[in-house]
Parts: C-alpha cells; sequence; structure tokens
C-alpha cells in the first residue's frame, strides 16, 4: 500500500477535489478504502509503505487496522544516515506528480520531514510495539530482511489448498 500511487491517481484526475492544506484526507480516505477491501475480499499479506513515523500513526494502523488477533504485524524501520538520503533524493529521477502544495523536488519533502523529526511524536520504533521489528541502517541489511520476512510469510501463511 504505496500511498504515492494514490496522489499520483489523484494529482492526475481528482486535483481538484483534494484539499489544499492540512492533511490529505482525500487520499487518506482512499487509501483506507483499499486496505478495507484487501482486508475483506483477499487474503494478500499487506505492507503499508512510507509514512508511520509518529507513533500515534503507528498505533492507529497495528491497533485499530491490523489487531494482533488477527494479523502478524512488521514494522521495517529504515535509519539511513541522512547524508544518504540527500545524495538519493538529488539522484532521484522519480515522478514528482505525486506532491501536493508547494513542493517539487524530492529534497523539500525530505527537508519538511527533517524538521518534522524534531516533533515529540516522531519517534523511531521500539521493540514490542509490533510483533517483529526490523532496522535497516545500510542497502546491507535490506537482503537479509527481505529473507527473514519471507520465512515469516511462510511460516504464518495459511496452507495452500
Amino acid at each position: 500500500m504505496d500511498q504515492d500511487n494514490q496522489a499520483e491517481f489523484i494529482n492526475t484526475h481528482y486535483e481538484k477535489l483534494q484539499p489544499t492544506k492540512g492533511p490529505n484526507t482525500f487520499k487518506h480516505g482512499l487509501s483506507k478504502f483499499i486496505v478495507d477491501y484487501a482486508k475483506e475480499h483477499t487474503n494478500l499479506h499487506l505492507i503499508i509503505c512510507n509514512s508511520n513515523r509518529s507513533r500515534n500513526g503507528r498505533m492507529y494502523l497495528l491497533n485499530e487496522l491490523f489487531q494482533k488477533k488477527e494479523y502478524v504485524r512488521i514494522l521495517v524501520h529504515f535509519d539511513i544516515p541522512d547524508d544518504v538520503l540527500y545524495e538519493r533524493v538529488t539522484r532521484s529521477k522519480r515522478s514528482t506528480n505525486i506532491f501536493r502544495g508547494n513542493y517539487s523536488s524530492f529534497k523539500e519533502v525530505l527537508n519538511r520531514q527533517q524538521a518534522e523529526s524534531l516533533h515529540e511524536d516522531v519517534v523511531d520504533p521500539v521493540e514490542n510495539e509490533a510483533d517483529y521489528l526490523f532496522v535497516i541502517r545500510n542497502s546491507k541489511d535490506v537482503n537479509s530482511t527481505i529473507e527473514e520476512i519471507f520465512q515469516l510469510a511462510k511460516d504464518f501463511s495459511p496452507t495452500q489448498k
């Protein structure tokens, strides 16, 4: 569930409907509809990405949308050094059609996110917040993390008939 997909769709087809400031309630509502549909009509594994830097946001997802009694909840925290992040956004070739408001580059978005990191509720996840926590600090951590998550998915998936 990458909300960038919803953002690009909205910006392409429904730009006039989205709020000009404040929370992007249109994008969040569309994302929630997709998640609810997937939960009700599929048995797919769901990956929610690109957000949840605030503890309150994560707790909403973990306690309201993906309750422990129904899901195995895995958090993957990317603890990437700032210089690496700035280098990546500077070289990025991704479409900027996902932006709302005054943003024209990923560097501007990263600057905003860095400023938001000073907010009290923007905190790194900790052990026991979810069922599993993985921390990726550099590219060497990626493959082993993916392998461990694949194994968990196999271990917890219902047997296929």
